[in-house]
């Protein structure tokens, strides 16, 4: 008679399962205590498996399994139906007649519109964008650039050199891009290289500490003054206008022979137009230049197969220019009552 208890006992218990209803995640908790829990019920049973005769021990033991996967479905199958009543609840209590959430409307920085402006120009004449690391060595900043350590150029760039380091620095232009790509593959190369810069300098209304370029870079065989000015004009025109007016004055840069610094024409009709000109009706806007063929050398690059040019376009003066800002440092200051301006700025 004793044999036959078990077996009554685990039919009992799916019974029981499958007649369980559970109103809440309480009373499925109860549940899930009595008979999944580390003292369910259905443990018990297991040890009675010695009272089973021998022929019988391997069916008490599928019907013991059966039991206990009865009660994993049928928690399952509670524990979904509470959630979407749950769900139901809530969302019968939604007053569709309430004003939705108004959501701030993020924007992008000034600086980031003009820099993705500028890369946006110059892709479109075959230009690809190169990045590169901001903590440079020496060589790739200077020494590659025709800037070696006695070279009065050095003078022209305060420069931060990493704590106990003479040969690591934060880049002083993103000049370095040029020069890793131009170890890195032949010719022809024609890359612009945005990015952030650095230069120990006094921080005031005109000037910061770190700041934004955008370097373009284009070697090929042949390659001429009259190109460089042709693709500056270019890119003048697209972003100042299509009527804009450009000139190119003789400069120095160590990296460039000859050397220039373009302006473009702004005018002098009013008052601001004045002031931005400083009378003449020329803003400058990028310094520019045939690239040295040192720097070709340098690169391991065959300077008399090769020729091409660079320019350099500070992205911050840019900004201040095209947004009237007058102080450089709001560029860096994340004030959200200055940056939300330019959240209908595309």
């Amino acid at each position: 008679m004793m044999a036959d208890n078990p077996w009554k006992e685990i039919e009992d218990y799916i019974s029981e399962i499958n007649n369980s209803v559970c109103e809440d995640a309480a009373a499925l908790e109860t549940f899930r205590i009595r008979f999944l829990g580390s003292k369910n019920v259905v443990k018990p049973i297991f040890g009675q498996i010695r009272n089973i005769e021998n022929e019988r021990k391997k069916e008490f033991g599928q019907k013991v399994n059966e039991l206990k996967s009865v009660a994993e479905a049928k928690y399952a199958e509670l524990e979904i139906a509470i959630k979407q009543s749950t769900k139901s609840a809530a969302t019968q209590n939604i007053d569709l007649s309430l004003p939705a959430e108004p959501f701030k409307q993020g924007s992008r920085h000034p600086v980031s519109l003009v820099m993705n402006r500028i890369i946006d120009i110059f892709e479109k004449i075959g230009f690809v964008t190169a990045e590169e690391r901001e903590i440079e060595d020496d060589w790739h900043n200077f020494t590659a650039m025709n800037t070696p350590d006695d070279h009065p150029a050095r003078d022209m760039q305060d420069t931060f050199y990493l704590k106990d380091s003479v040969n690591y620095l934060l880049r002083t232009h993103t000049s370095s891009v040029q020069s890793r790509v131009m170890t890195s593959q032949e010719p022809p190369i024609r890359i612009i290289a945005p990015g952030r810069v650095y230069r120990n300098e006094t921080i005031s209304a005109r000037s910061h500490c770190q700041f934004h370029q955008v370097e373009g870079l284009f070697i090929d065989e042949n390659v001429s003054f009259a190109d460089m000015k042709q693709t500056l004009l270019y890119f003048a025109r697209e972003m100042y206008g299509p009527e804009t007016k450009i000139r190119l004055r003789p400069s120095y840069f160590p990296f460039t022979e000859p050397s220039a610094e373009m302006d473009v024409f702004m005018g002098t009709a009013d008052e601001k137009s004045r002031k931005l000109t400083k009378g003449t009706g020329w803003l400058e806007v990028l310094g520019c230049g045939m690239v040295d063929p040192n720097v070709l050398e340098n690169c391991n690059i065959d300077s008399k197969k090769y020729s091409g040019f660079a320019f350099g376009i500070g992205i911050e003066r840019s900004a201040m220019q095209k947004y009237d800002i007058g102080d450089i440092r709001w560029l860096f200051e994340n004030d959200v009552r200055f940056l939300k301006q330019f959240s209908t700025v595309i």
